[in-house]
């Protein structure tokens, strides 16, 4: 059997989130800001999990009017605006910048998950070659990997703005970000048609987009708990709670 005539198998790894968790962001906000934030009733997770999807919303927004900021800045802006909306009357007195600043720092030093480089390693043995799909920097997303001295090659860690066509003044920048169709089918096309193609993530919303694109779907509720999938209209080929047990359901559903 040639190897270059038998089909591959590729697994698309959604990054943070999926294979690094925001355990060091979390534990950081609670290191600087948890007695103060539990005297207002509130924990760390939940001020970092508005801070973060608050992040993510105003991003979003700032694309669809075709602005084009930095996601750092966005993030470090929101810091004051939602201690006010969790209840913090007056945030500025509450934090101080550097307090925020060491907090936001955080983000760009976080982990992979425990068995993340395991699950990779027994992916790879079973004939899985192993990408990742960004819409983060490649430079902020390969870091996680270097820190945790895990070889991902440079030319399999993808982020979704290398789609981007910038001749192009009609489309939005929205449009080869993910969860839009944009973002997962120029990576699609780097497979052969016969390939298997298999997208991993622990977000719904994305690998649902995923298959819908024409992805295989892995999910894992690591990170969510609650699928959710209700909503998202779609079949997932294998879910699993934790990252191995996925590694094990991929490698069996891909060999039948």
């Amino acid at each position: 059997m040639h190897n270059m005539t038998s089909p591959q198998k590729h697994a698309v790894f959604d990054v943070v989130g999926t294979c690094v968790s925001f355990d060091v962001f979390l534990d950081t906000i609670e290191q600087v800001l948890g007695p103060r934030l539990r005297e207002h009733n509130l924990s760390a997770k939940i001020f970092g999990f508005a801070w973060m999807q608050s992040s993510e919303l105003e991003s979003l927004m700032l694309h669809m009017s075709k602005r084009s900021v930095p996601y750092k800045d966005v993030f470090k802006a929101l810091f004051y605006r939602v201690l006010y909306l969790s209840g913090i009357e007056d945030p500025r007195s509450f934090a101080t910048e550097e307090e925020r600043d060491t907090c936001q720092d955080a983000y760009s030093k976080l982990e992979l998950r425990p068995d993340c480089r395991t699950m990779m390693e027994k992916l790879r043995e079973n004939g899985f070659t192993i990408w990742c799909l960004t819409t983060g920097d490649t430079e902020r997303v390969g870091g996680y990997f270097k820190r945790a001295g895990f070889e991902m090659p440079a030319e399999n860690l993808v982020s979704c703005h290398q789609f981007m066509k910038h001749d192009s003044a009609s489309e939005s920048p929205l449009d080869m970000v993910k969860p839009s169709m944009g973002s997962y089918k120029p990576m699609l096309d780097k497979f052969a048609s016969e390939d298997q193609k298999w997208f991993v993530a622990a977000h719904m919303w994305d690998v649902s987009a995923a298959v819908k694109a024409g992805f295989r779907g892995a999910y894992c509720s690591i990170y969510e708990k609650e699928s959710c999938i209700e909503i998202f209209d779609t079949k997932m080929d294998v879910m699993a709670d934790i990252l191995l047990e996925l590694a094990d359901k991929m490698i069996d559903v891909s060999s039948s």
